[in-house]
């Protein structure tokens, strides 16, 4: 076959197909766009999902006349100069592809009016061409328009979804950049009805306010932390995390609440999604995912943003680095903040609703039944140690009572067990140093097919936990040691549970599984009557875990009636 080189107008939408995969793509990119100029305001309009009409509006530095057409030139930008500067890249975009791309395949307008102008300057588009030009009144910034995406493509729009679900994309870029950048105020009109809109006053929790809602917002936490990593090659490294994670009770079906932003940049990342979901191992019910927005400060030349057309994605130099920075900044802010379950959040919906920018948590005022906390001012830590609790008695032979010096708490004895013990274990796998108890006499441990797959596989893993566990045959191993915290407890049913709830595919998740599943077997179990030196023990106990509210499972441990409520309760309040 002869090579020819391709015509400019194959080019150019072969381009368009690589930056403008649905008319949220083009949002997220005039979004960009106006960010990198300095925006406060950031408007957007679309309607029939984005197809019909977009239009994004700044007050941005705008662009000078002499410079308007050029802008819609391939790969012409005035965030970088040379190729070095691919490696130190600070602007949300850089590569110039992002409006002749978007004119390639639909009819835009832009009005503009540059720093310093007395006038603004319009021109339109089809086709990628200029077709009309002139000086139009317009106050500094800069308002896109685009009409009829995938005009000249329609191939394109087959593959599009329906008109709400892609709008629910473009609302979705909306929202991902008001929580990045919670100082500009945005708002999105859909199909002429006002669909979102940002307070732009500064503050993350107003973002949060403003997107999800109080419901979401007053179970927020901060993230604060700078985490020092060291590599050979680089030396020190600072990597700082900030942002806000959701209390564990938050816990979403899936995982379209985890927002992360790299140097302010909106990505994707499974690193990311991982350490976050690490750091709430043992606190999340199971089939739950955490809620939380994060954003991770890094030198730039540490982050490849270059790796994806749309800019979507990113390569850190270091994944281990930085992954293990987010787990623990996300970790701490949990295990110092994390409070005590109220009866009221158990039983009822929360029925706080702002009227002003928080400052902090939100907490319910428990004889008002409104916000407690005054514009302006912090909110009160709820602190992640339990006091000194004075155990009362046991009801139902499940439930320990307690006295604190707040209130009345009552304690779930099979769940606090459970927690004491997955902490204990986890601290010996952490160490390296399990501890063991030898069997009188080596046992036979017989497997099916599909469980002895998976014990060839995890040895090494059931080592570290006690386990000496060698070949015996087919599918039969012979088993000489087993952790201490199951002596005396029916070791080999948790085993076969175990590997029964494992997959080779899920390697990652062994030792975190295993962790749960030693700490379950022989926990104290509902039902089981306790002495008080059981009872106090336990609490005891359970006051010097990393995370006394709830079990490995995710499910509260404890649950607090205060001493208001029970003021109110007997009328004295």
């Amino acid at each position: 076959m002869t090579i020819k080189v391709l015509d400019k107008e194959t080019i150019n939408q072969i381009a368009a197909g690589e930056v403008v995969e649905r008319p949220a793509s083009v949002v997220k990119e005039l979004v960009e766009n106006a960010l990198d100029a300095g925006s406060t305001q950031i408007g957007v309009e679309i309607r029939g999902g984005g197809i019909q009409l977009i239009r994004v509006a700044d007050n941005g530095t705008g662009i000078p006349s002499n410079e308007v057409e050029l802008a819609f030139e391939r790969h012409a930008t005035s965030k970088i100069k040379s190729p070095k500067d691919l490696q130190n890249i600070a602007s949300l975009g850089f590569r110039g592809e992002a409006l002749p791309s978007i004119a390639a395949v639909a009819d835009v307008e832009i009005v503009t009016c540059a720093v310093g102008e007395k006038s603004g300057t319009y021109i339109s588009l089809e086709g990628g061409v200029v077709t009309q030009k002139k000086g139009q009144s317009r106050t500094q910034g800069t308002t896109i328009t685009v009409r009829n995406l995938f005009k000249r493509v329609p191939a394109r729009l087959k593959f599009l979804k329906s008109v709400p679900t892609e709008s629910g994309h473009v609302a979705n870029v909306i929202s991902q950049y008001a929580l990045a950048y919670p100082e500009v105020a945005f708002s999105l009109a859909v199909d002429g009805k006002e669909s979102l809109r940002t307070s732009g006053k500064g503050k993350l929790l107003d973002a949060i306010i403003d997107v999800y809602g109080v419901g979401i917002a007053s179970k927020m936490m901060s993230v604060d932390s700078t985490q020092q990593s060291w590599t050979a090659a680089r030396g020190a490294l600072d990597i700082h995390i900030a942002g806000m994670a959701g209390s564990p009770e938050l816990g979403r079906a899936g995982r379209g609440y985890l927002s992360f932003f790299v140097n302010r940049r909106w990505v994707n990342s499974r690193t990311l999604a991982w350490a976050v979901e690490e750091a709430y191992s043992g606190l999340l019910m199971t089939g739950k995912h955490p809620a939380a927005v994060i954003d991770i400060t890094i030198p730039p030349d540490e982050v490849d943003v270059n790796i994806h057309p749309a800019k979507s994605e990113v390569k850190f130099h270091n994944d281990g680095e930085v992954f293990r920075s987010v787990q623990r900044a996300v970790r701490q802010a949990l295990t110092a903040q994390m409070p005590v379950r109220q009866v009221e959040d158990v039983a009822a919906p929360y029925k706080a609703t702002p009227t002003h920018s928080l400052e902090g948590l939100w907490r319910t005022d428990t004889a008002t039944e409104k916000p407690a906390i005054i514009p302006g001012e912090a909110a009160p830590t709820l602190l992640a140690s339990l006091p000194v609790l004075r155990v009362v008695g046991q009801v139902m032979n499940a439930y320990i009572v307690a006295e604190g010096p707040d209130g009345l708490y009552v304690i779930d004895q099979h769940a606090a067990h459970e927690r004491v013990r997955y902490d204990k274990v986890q601290k010996q796998r952490e160490q390296r140093r399990p501890e063991v108890q030898g069997l009188l006499e080596p046992a036979t441990f017989e497997v099916t097919p599909r469980q002895d797959a998976i014990m060839k596989s995890c040895l090494g893993q059931l080592s570290d936990f006690g386990f000496n566990v060698e070949s015996f045959g087919e599918r039969t191993y012979l088993v000489r040691t087993v952790p201490a915290i199951l002596a005396g407890d029916d070791w080999s049913a948790m085993l076969k549970e175990l590997l029964d709830t494992l997959t080779v595919e899920e390697k990652s998740k062994w030792e975190e599984r295993m962790v749960a599943s030693i700490a379950c077997h022989g926990a104290i179990k509902s039902g089981q009557t306790l002495t008080d030196e059981e009872m106090g023990s336990l609490v005891r106990q359970l006051e010097q875990t990393d995370n006394p509210h709830t079990c490995p499972h995710g499910r509260p441990t404890i649950i607090k009636l205060s001493a208001a409520q029970l003021e109110r309760g007997f009328g004295r309040g």
